[in-house]
This record gives structure tokens, C-alpha cells and sequence, in this order.
């Protein structure tokens, strides 16, 4: 069942998208060779409670940490560690749910670590930028395949793959809502975008195969093949004047 929002419940939504971007510019600063992902996910977890929310991901499910810290081959849900050290060229994504009084927030991005090579910088560029070609087809009326056509087609044509296996969902009070958000498939298809929908959109792209294989911990997803991945991610509402970004880092 889709969880139809208030313009209330958007707002508090949008508080805890706050506080969620406003630590994502805090470690946008601390990104550079040398530094830990624990030592990013401890200031995550200070920053969010520090500002009188929670971080919704530790816990969940068994999941021991306050991020997702995925560097390089990594597709999404890696731990972060003490021995996880960033070096020159990295990619590194930060993924947080934030839980402000009962409402959440999703969003994840992926940071360069010094001097990055050419094809680097251009997955990260094409990664953010085929989340932003999703957020424009998500508009009453359109359909949840809009977002995933829009996505894939441009992904695509930059010579990037689509990761199948994981996808945008609804959020709200709880992390995980309907609809199912996909970040490939044809458009005019499925769920129909209704005024108070709220949803991730959260392409993750990879530079060659897009299969991804999980580690021995039961949950970090890496690309089968070694090659790099990168993932944007926003949190935002359907409404009458558009597309809300509840996440906006602008």
C-alpha cells in the first residue's frame, strides 16, 4: 500500500532532509586521502544526534553502523572501518538515513578522494546527473517507468551500466515503503505518480558489468567484475508544483 503524505508530514520529512544534507556538506569538507570511513561514520552519527535526531540505518535489520561507506568496486551497503583508508583516486559513498521525530530522510553521494582519473570523475558526473533526469519525470500523472527509462537511457548512452538489484522505494515513517522505484526498464510502466507520494531515487551506476555479488557479511554489494560504482541519491516529493527535493544539498 502507497502512503499518500500530507504537506505536514512532507515538512517534517523535509527537517530531518536537513539536518541529512547539511552533515553530507560537513563531510564533503573531511573527504581527502589519509582519512578512515569509520572516522566518517562517527562524525555522521555525532553530527545527526548532536542535532536531536537518530540515525535510522543503525540497528536496522542488524545493520551495526550510522552509514553505508562503499568505496570503489562497492555498490552499496559497506561497513565502515578503521582499516577502510581513503586514498588518492577513491570513490567513496555515504549513504544515511536521518529519523527526526518519527519522519525520515535518504540520501547518498558519492565523493572523489584527491586527484581522480578522467573516467572517474566522469562516472560520479553521469551518476548525479541521471538522478536529476529521474527527478524531472517525477510528476503527477507520469509513471514510475518514466523515472527508470529516463535513468537507464542516459546512463546508457554515457557507456555506464544500471545496477538491477538495487532501487528506489517509498519512504516515510518507515525506511522502506511501496512503490518500488527502479532505475532501468521501459517507460509509460508502472505505479502512476499521485500529489503526496514520497520517494528515493537512487541510481547506482557501474563502469562495467551491472551484477553485483554480496561479501560473507550478509550485506555489502559489489560489482562482479572489480569496476567502479558510484550512487546519488535523493529523497523528494510528488507534488502540484513539481518535483519537492526533501535531501537538496543547493
Amino acid at each position: 500500500m502507497i502512503v499518500i503524505k500530507t504537506m505536514d508530514e512532507i515538512m517534517k520529512m523535509k527537517k530531518a532532509g536537513e539536518i541529512l544534507a547539511a552533515c553530507h556538506k560537513e563531510i564533503a569538507k573531511m573527504i581527502k586521502p589519509g582519512i578512515t570511513t569509520m572516522e566518517i561514520d562517527t562524525f555522521a552519527e555525532k553530527f545527526i544526534r548532536d542535532h536531536g535526531a537518530t540515525p535510522e540505518q543503525k540497528g536496522y535489520h542488524g545493520y551495526p553502523f550510522a552509514t553505508c561507506a562503499s568505496v570503489n568496486d562497492v555498490i552499496c551497503h559497506g561497513f565502515p572501518s578503521k582499516e577502510m583508508v581513503l586514498k588518492d583516486g577513491d570513490i567513496v559513498t555515504i549513504d544515511m538515513v536521518v529519523n527526526l521525530n518519527g519522519w525520515l530522510a535518504d540520501s547518498a553521494w558519492s565523493y572523489g578522494v584527491g586527484e581522480l582519473e578522467p573516467k572517474t570523475q566522469k562516472l560520479l558526473d553521469v551518476t548525479k546527473d541521471s538522478l536529476y533526469k529521474g527527478i524531472e519525470q517525477a510528476i503527477i500523472g507520469n509513471r514510475i517507468g518514466d523515472i527508470s527509462n529516463a535513468i537507464q537511457k542516459y546512463a546508457e548512452a554515457e557507456g555506464f551500466s544500471v545496477v538491477r538489484d538495487f532501487i528506489g522505494h517509498g519512504i516515510g515513517s518507515k525506511m522502506h515503503e511501496e512503490p518500488q522505484v527502479p532505475h532501468y526498464g521501459p517507460a509509460g510502466r508502472g505505479t502512476r505518480l499521485k500529489e503526496g507520494m514520497v520517494i528515493t531515487i537512487e541510481p547506482m551506476l557501474n563502469v562495467g558489468k551491472y551484477h553485483a555479488k554480496i561479501d560473507e557479511d550478509g550485506w555489502t554489494a559489489r560489482t562482479v567484475d572489480g569496476s567502479l560504482s558510484a550512487q546519488y541519491e535523493h529523497t523528494l516529493a510528488i507534488t502540484a508544483d513539481g518535483p519537492l527535493l526533501i535531501t537538496d544539498q543547493s
